[in-house]
């Protein structure tokens, strides 16, 4: 089916819907001291799932596009190496992953450096001193840079190699010719699916409450276990998640638009 081009110009009725809903849930919250005090407990771990999702994501990135150019380099090993990293972490359930982060990679790094500053002289450091937030950042890091570097690998194999040519013949070198054409181009193709990948970190974050990391929806479990208010306390839970992630959809949809017409414009 091809999609109809007046799709950008349908009144957005959803988010009148939503909107609707929400102003309901925040009334019903501010009214009632049980959703108040669940509220009040639930603002410190809001600040933690932001934490984690802009460094796991921010660091996922990176790395994603480190592995996207290397599985575009004319070494194959490079190749086959981010090949092998992508496949094998793409595997593996980000759950497990969390776990196996977290009790079994993150012992093994302590014990690699208390090894290496053994040899350099170096105090030696304790599993218990690489807290279990970093764990989970770390992990949610190796997960979703898997992810985006399929993401990006696909965005750079968008540009036409015909422009990449025309620029190898002007004398721009290879980082010139990434910075300025083709990673201008391949951005435009990337941001959708990175946007949702970006949405759906806020969402995943909420693993790391298995770590006991206080995060929205750990908060949520400890608040439920003690005040037996399970339905109270997961309505505002979901009505937080609920709040981030249409924020983010609604500015990324904004600025998928302004890149769109700035293309246009010129």
């Amino acid at each position: 089916m091809i999609p109809s081009p007046q799709t950008d110009k349908d009144f957005p009725w959803w988010l009148l819907a939503v909107a609707g809903l929400g102003l309901f849930a925040f009334w019903q919250v501010l009214a009632d001291d049980q959703y108040r005090q669940v509220l009040t407990t639930l603002q410190r771990g809001v600040w933690i799932t932001i934490f984690v999702t802009i460094v796991a994501f921010f660091t996922a990135a990176s790395v994603g596009l480190g592995l996207a150019m290397a599985s575009q380099s004319r070494s194959m090993i490079l190749r086959q190496c981010a090949r092998f990293y992508v496949e094998v972490i793409r595997g593996i359930p980000i759950l497990v992953l969390l776990l196996y982060v977290a009790f079994v990679l993150a012992p093994a790094l302590v014990a690699g450096w208390n090894w290496v500053a053994g040899q350099i002289g170096l105090d030696p450091i304790r599993t218990r001193d690489f807290s279990l937030l970093w764990r989970a950042i770390l992990a949610l890091s190796i997960a979703y840079s898997a992810f985006l570097a399929e993401v990006f690998r696909a965005g750079l194999q968008s540009v036409d190699k015909g422009q990449i040519e025309a620029a190898e013949a002007l004398g721009l070198n290879r980082r010139q010719r990434f910075r300025h054409i083709v990673f201008p181009q391949a951005f435009r193709v990337i941001l959708p699916p990175l946007g949702n990948d970006f949405v759906a970190m806020v969402k995943d974050s909420s693993l790391v409450s298995v770590l006991g990391v206080l995060d929205i929806t750990q908060l949520g479990k400890v608040t439920a276990a003690g005040n037996f208010r399970y339905f109270e306390t997961y309505n505002v839970v979901a009505l937080i998640y609920l709040t981030m992630t249409i924020t983010l959809s609604l500015g990324l949809r904004q600025l998928e638009k302004s890149l769109r017409k700035g293309q246009v414009d010129r």
